[in-house]
């Protein structure tokens, strides 16, 4: 029987148990094919499906993803174990930063198990979310993922977090520390609260302190309170062993307190059922596709095309302060729902959304500049956003009855959540020093100083400047002038010597 060339090729091959599917007869045509190109991935998009393929592979009962998963068996000396905790009976004893058994790391576990119990339960499921691309860039970066437990001590992985001393975001960086280390602030965008930039930032800084220190624990003390602060501590008493510097009063409460802290929260998060903590919910891991749109766009607008609350354009985009992208960039890369491009595609790809909604504010004044208009609307920190927006100097004088555009949205209060940070008022402590600043200048330019004092005055428990000069029937300028040595350092005190006369 006569055997036809392909097939005779096909039997062959399948004697072979390979597949033919490649193998063309001599003298066919066949025709290029192309070939398929795989979309190129921001690093973003990256890190974050690496972060949630490896949330599948934890035991969320036992510890928190993101989190250093450590083999025992595979114990290379370049982890550490927690010794004294044997009778816990843990299931991981071994972390990728040092971790202390001792009493004050006991106090904040016993914290966490009893009245901070709320806390740790509100802090690890939002870590679900968070918590392993954190640990995945940390990683990336060559360094430790345990250290994903002090960004939970930080802000219990909130975007939005502020604290007092108006440190922001995930990982709290403080506007100076957050520009230094590549970071974008300005009143369009906070890259502080993105946990993708302000990661790799954390990553930076971090590294640094540790280049510097050479020590974790000093490491994070110093991201708490300042490498100077800490610096200077380790001059001081001579040492640098953070346990000892702890016992000294240099340190403030708040920094002694920082590192067991952040250990009890790692023992906790990598012991979960032993702990207790076995049923946390935990948000899922981020997801999102990204596109590119140009700086102006309006996101309400743009939202409501999508099907989407301007709420979910917010969740994905923390970083965004306003309702519109930053007018200044001419694109902007933006997170979506995952799922979502297609619909992109189809309703708004193609659409423009240029913010133009913005409210109007007609001139009062006679000698008014767009300084003073933003001045009255809080925004005098950024003149810029007045200026880009009206097409004008910022010390252009305004004819009265002109109209100047405002950055806020057109039926949106000013007292909006979006502008909380425009109408914050610093605390007490801040405007107190600030009012004694103001008053020690004052003095010094009317104040007539006492050259050879011939008498004294010795504070007292409860007097002030005020309360001082009243008594003694001194100026208070001169008061003031003639006691600088000490007035510039800091307030009176009881047992300081006041010249009077």
């Amino acid at each position: 029987m006569k055997i036809s060339k392909s097939l005779y090729t096909s039997l062959f091959c399948a004697s072979l148990f390979v597949s033919c599917s490649n193998i063309k007869p001599k003298n066919e045509v066949v025709q290029d094919e192309k070939p398929v190109v795989k979309k190129k991935l921001s690093k973003h998009k990256t890190w974050a499906n690496d972060a949630r393929k490896s949330v599948g592979s934890v035991d969320t009962e036992t510890l928190i993803a993101g989190s250093a998963e450590i083999n025992p068996s595979n114990y290379d000396g370049k982890t550490y174990f927690l010794y004294g905790a044997e009778h816990l009976k843990l299931d991981n004893y071994y972390f990728d930063i040092p971790v202390v058994y001792n009493e004050a790391t006991k106090k904040w576990i016993k914290y966490f198990l009893t009245r901070g119990r709320g806390f740790f339960e509100r802090y690890s499921a939002r870590g679900g979310r968070y918590a392993p691309l954190l640990g995945k860039i940390l990683e990336d970066k060559g360094l430790p993922r345990d250290l994903i437990f002090l960004a939970m001590a930080e802000s219990g992985f909130q975007n939005k977090a502020k604290s007092w001393a108006r440190a922001v975001g995930p990982w709290q960086f403080m506007p100076y520390t957050g520009k230094r280390y590549g970071l974008k602030i300005d009143w369009y965008v906070d890259e502080r609260r993105d946990p993708f930039n302000a990661t790799v930032a954390a990553a930076k800084y971090l590294k640094k302190l540790y280049g510097d220190f050479g020590s974790w624990e000093l490491a994070a003390a110093a991201y708490n309170a300042g490498e100077g602060k800490v610096g200077r501590a380790i001059r001081r008493y001579k040492t640098e062993n953070f346990w000892n510097l702890r016992k000294g009063r240099y340190l403030k409460p708040e920094t002694k307190n920082y590192v067991p802290n952040i250990m009890a929260l790692a023992i906790i998060g990598k012991n979960l059922k032993v702990f207790g903590f076995n049923e946390i919910d935990f948000h899922d891991p981020i997801d999102f596709e990204e596109i590119k749109i140009p700086g102006g766009t309006d996101l309400v607008e743009f939202s409501k095309d999508m099907g989407l609350d301007f709420e979910d354009i917010q969740y994905l985009n923390p970083e965004i302060l306003r309702w519109f992208t930053p007018p200044n960039a001419e694109e902007y890369t933006l997170r979506i729902p995952a799922g979502l491009r297609d619909t992109y595609v189809a309703c708004c790809s193609s659409k423009e959304y240029k913010a133009v909604a913005f409210q109007e504010y007609q001139i009062r004044g006679k000698r008014t500049n767009l300084n003073d208009v933003a001045r009255k609307f809080k925004i005098k920190k950024a003149p810029y956003v007045l200026s880009s927006l009206n097409g004008l100097s910022a010390t252009k004088r305004l004819k009265k009855g002109s109209t100047i555009l405002l950055p806020f949205r057109e039926g949106q209060s000013r007292k909006n959540a979006m502008y909380a940070d425009l109408y914050e008022k610093p605390r007490k402590v801040v405007v107190r020093r600030k009012n004694y600043r103001k008053r020690l200048r004052i003095a010094k330019a009317r104040g007539k100083r006492i050259v050879n004092p011939s008498k004294w005055y010795v504070v007292r428990r409860g007097d002030s400047l005020w309360s001082v000069a009243r008594k003694t029937k001194t100026n208070l300028d001169t008061l003031i002038v003639s006691n600088l040595s000490i007035l510039n350092r800091r307030q009176i005190r009881a047992g300081d010597r006041l010249a009077i006369r």
